[in-house]
């Protein structure tokens, strides 16, 4: 009995096509580990062996190291994009902003390693990046709105200086290696000041004071 030929090339061509998307999605998993640990000292070659394929493999999916590392990054923002999303179902809005707001802090120490990382191999964090960024950025902006609406958090702040002290407090928990307990107590500061407040202080530009000669 004759077989279809159409029949028989897509039957041989699938098994590739589901390994080449296995390795992609292997190398990227590993990668995201070993430039997140080791930054700019990491290399392709390790992400290779770890992987279990070879360089040639890497640089067939990922042509450059500023491809994988933007891949990479593109995958981190992706993921804690969908962890966002997934807390707007919550019951409780302002617990899930909190409890992603913490997330993000605890998650930062590796996402600035591996943009140190593709920083130093010569990329930038435009194109896919940014966009994934704005998505993650966006998610966070539904996050908070919810919870001010909840009277969670209080509602004269918005989202770029919520964001912009969500990435300081980040950044500042990698930098200074704060463990665990130390990070929990940098954060019970930072949700009182995000708290509803009974009564406000506005800051404004204040001149040096006159200073008798």
């Amino acid at each position: 009995m004759s077989s279809t030929p159409g029949k028989q090339e897509t039957g041989g061509r699938r098994p590739q096509r589901v390994d080449a998307r296995s390795n992609r999605q292997r190398i990227l998993t590993v990668a995201e580990e070993v430039f997140g640990k080791g930054g700019q000292s990491a290399s392709t070659e390790e992400v290779a062996r770890l992987a279990g394929v070879g360089i040639a493999t890497v640089f067939r999916h990922f042509p450059t190291k500023v491809a994988l590392l933007e891949a990479v990054l593109v995958q981190r923002f992706d993921r804690l994009r969908e962890q966002a999303e997934t807390r707007l179902h919550a019951t409780d809005p302002g617990p899930a902003f909190f409890d992603l707001f913490g997330h993000l802090v605890a998650d930062a120490a590796g996402k600035i390693a591996i943009g140190e990382a593709l920083l130093d191999a010569g990329g930038d964090h435009g194109g896919d990046a940014a966009r994934a960024s704005d998505g993650l950025r966006g998610a966070v902006g539904a996050l908070l709105r919810r919870a001010q609406r909840a009277g969670a958090v209080r509602d004269d702040v918005e989202l770029p200086e919520v964001y912009a002290l969500l990435v300081a407090t980040s950044q500042a928990s990698a930098r200074a290696h704060l463990h665990e307990e130390g990070r929990a107590r940098m954060l019970t500061i930072v949700f009182d000041g995000l708290a509803p407040q009974k009564a406000t202080v506005t800051l404004r530009s204040a001149s040096p004071p006159d200073v008798p000669c």
